[in-house]
Parts: structure tokens; sequence; C-alpha cells
């Protein structure tokens, strides 16, 4: 078990110098043309703003907008469609005469934030399965009305996210035909949780046809809101082992109240934090995924956490400059202000070799129907 610690133990920068030079094998190559035959598919839009670039002070910025992803608000459709389809493809093959699923129904059972669990939720009814959703405490009531609304069951959990996660381990190992679809990996739990990043892979082959598009070339640093990593572990796959040399800063971005990864980055070891309340709902998570964290502690080149209050103000910027993003997806743009202003910012700016002429892509990961919040002081 990792060790467990207070969130606010956590510093709130870290940088790995040699993160460029590591390398790791591809995602498979059959995951975009699984997505690009499901209906509804599109690639998310990759949005330019110059204003951004010039209070950066580099040369461009990018904000790929998942704010609606196969009809639903943020970036996880990518994940539970592909691990869900994998997940009934080896079902189907292997326990065909099981007498639990004589009905041909599948129970998809899995703990969520609020995005993931939806998106498991929508793949189960398109495809005539059952759904079991745990929520943890500190989701708003809209954002699990909406994983209802998908005619899922959902119980909600007086704890936190990790509590969640057992929980919903717990109920598929005591129901019949069920199967855990967690984005999280565990020692023993970790095939599911694999296939889910993959299915993120889809994700950054349509950045980099974007790029291409507009003759932007190869990001030189890419910002990812983190909750448990998997995410991260996507991103950090597709650009490490690319081979070209073309190999961009990957910056991770956690709220201050639930900094994970950026503990355990620090630490060197996997942790977990006592996580606390937060805006940044989707990635209120304290524990890093077991599968994430090699690919995070050797491929991540900086880790940072922001205030909530950071995450406001930067989803107030982009909605003003036509980007719907809530707390999770602004947070990217939050981290990397925090980065490259302020106190210290010429030398973190050098860790991440970023210069006047650098493109940088901020994932925007949820729109503001994902994890609707309130707020009285927006400033």
């Amino acid at each position: 078990m990792s060790e467990i610690l207070s969130s606010l133990t956590a510093p709130s920068w870290f940088a790995h110098p040699g993160a460029r030079t590591w390398t790791c094998p591809p995602a498979p190559a059959d995951v975009q043309g699984f997505h690009a035959a499901l209906p509804g598919y599109t690639p998310t839009p990759l949005t330019e703003l110059p204003s951004l670039a010039v209070e950066l002070n580099v040369g461009r910025v990018f904000v790929k907008d998942e704010s609606c992803r196969l009809g639903l608000p943020a970036f996880k459709a990518l994940g539970a469609s592909w691990a869900v389809h994998r997940t009934l493809a080896e079902r189907a093959g292997t326990q065909a005469a099981d007498s639990q699923e004589a009905d041909g129904q599948v129970t998809l059972v899995t703990a969520t934030d609020g995005n993931h669990g939806r998106a498991v939720a929508r793949m189960a009814r398109m495809l005539g399965q059952r759904a079991h959703v745990f929520v943890p405490h500190g989701v708003h009531p809209a954002a699990a009305a909406a994983i209802a609304a998908e005619e899922a069951r959902v119980t909600e959990v007086a704890g936190s996210y990790d509590e969640a996660v057992r929980r919903a381990a717990a109920a598929v190992d005591a129901t019949p035909g069920a199967v855990l679809i967690q984005d999280t990996a565990w020692p023993g739990y970790e095939r599911i949780p694999g296939w889910i990043v993959e299915g993120y892979a889809t994700l950054f082959a349509e950045i980099d046809a974007q790029l291409a598009a507009v003759e932007a070339g190869s990001p030189d640093l890419v910002a990812i809101p983190v909750g448990v990593g998997s995410l991260a572990q996507a991103a950090v796959t597709h650009y490490r082992s690319g081979g070209d040399g073309a190999a961009p800063a990957l910056l991770s971005v956690e709220p201050d109240s639930a900094a994970g990864v950026l503990t355990s980055l620090t630490r060197q070891a996997p942790v977990t934090v006592t996580t606390g309340e937060t805006t940044m709902a989707g990635l209120n998570c304290g524990t890093p995924s077991t599968l994430a964290w090699p690919y995070l502690r050797d491929g991540l080149d900086a880790a940072i956490a922001v205030t909530d209050a950071d995450s406001a103000r930067a989803a107030d910027d982009l909605a003003t400059l036509g980007v719907p993003s809530g707390p999770c997806g602004a947070a990217s743009l939050a981290g990397v202000r925090a980065a490259l202003t302020g106190d210290g910012a010429p030398t973190r700016r050098a860790a991440l070799s970023l210069g006047p002429a650098s493109t940088l892509v901020l994932l925007s990961t949820e729109g503001t129907a994902a994890n609707p919040h309130h707020r009285e002081n927006p400033s």
C-alpha cells in the first residue's frame, strides 16, 4: 500500500530534466479507426488563442476543446468506449455459456468523479447493457443526475473517490455477471485501465493532424489536467514513442488539495494524499494509478498544483475567448500561467525549454456541463 499523506505537504512545482529522453512503446494502431466508426464521431476542435500567446510570451497557444466528445461533455468517452468494446468482445468469446448472463446482459460497474461514470453509463445504454456507478462525496448533484439519466444505477458514497473505487470493486465481487470498468489501476487490476488509456490515443492523433493542418508543427509543451494520471499516461505514451526527436515538454496540473501525482513525483514513490474539497471535481483523486505511475515518473517534464481560484479565473477567460471549459478543463491554462509567470518563472520556463517562439497545447478536458459548479467570488 502507498503511504498516506496530507495534501498540504505537497510542494507546488516539480521538474524532471531527463523526461524528454525517455521512450516507451506506442498505443495500438487500431484505436482511432474504432472511434471513427462510432456514431457521431468527429474530431474535437483545436482552437488557437493568440491573446494567450501574448500573455504567456510564447509563439502560439492552442486549446483542445473536449466540451463535446461523442455527445458527452468530456474526453472520457474515448477511453470508456474502447475499454467496454474490448471487455464485451472478450467476454462474448469466453463466457458465452455463462448461466449468470443468460439474459445476454453484463453489468458495467465503475466509480467516478463525474465524467468517466457517465461515459461508461452511456456505452452501457447504447449496447443494451446495465451500468452501476458509484459517486463520491463532492460530485455536483447535476453530474450525478446526468449519470442516472443514462439509465444507470447510481450509488452515492459518503467518502472520497478512493473509497468509491473500493465500493465499486466490492460490488463487482458481489454481483453475478458484473465487470469493473475503472480508469485507475492497482496491483492485480491493470488490463482494463490499460484499455482505457489506449482509448485516449485518439485525442493525441487528432492534435497531430490539426497542428499539421495549420502548419504549427509539433508542440513544445502539452499541459494535461491530472486525476489518477490515465490521460497523462496516454500523453506520455504518444509523445515519448515517436522516435523522431520532436518530444514536447509535458506538464501535469492538479488541484492543490488533491496533488497525489505531484507529491509522488517529489518523493519518487507513489503515495496517497488525503484530498479536500475542490471545484475541480474530476481531478479530486488522491492515489495515482499504478499503471500510470512509471510513465508519469519517467515521462513527465514537470508537475504543478493550482487553486480553485486559479481554475475559476482560467475558465472565465476561456469562456470569453469562445472555449467552454469547466474547472478541470481550465486547470491546464491555470497550470501554464502558474508555471510561466510570477516569481521563479524564468527557472520554470528554462526547465520546460520554452521561449518566445514556442507552441503550447492545453488540454481542456471538459465543458461547462461536465461538473457544474457555483462560486460566490469568481475572482
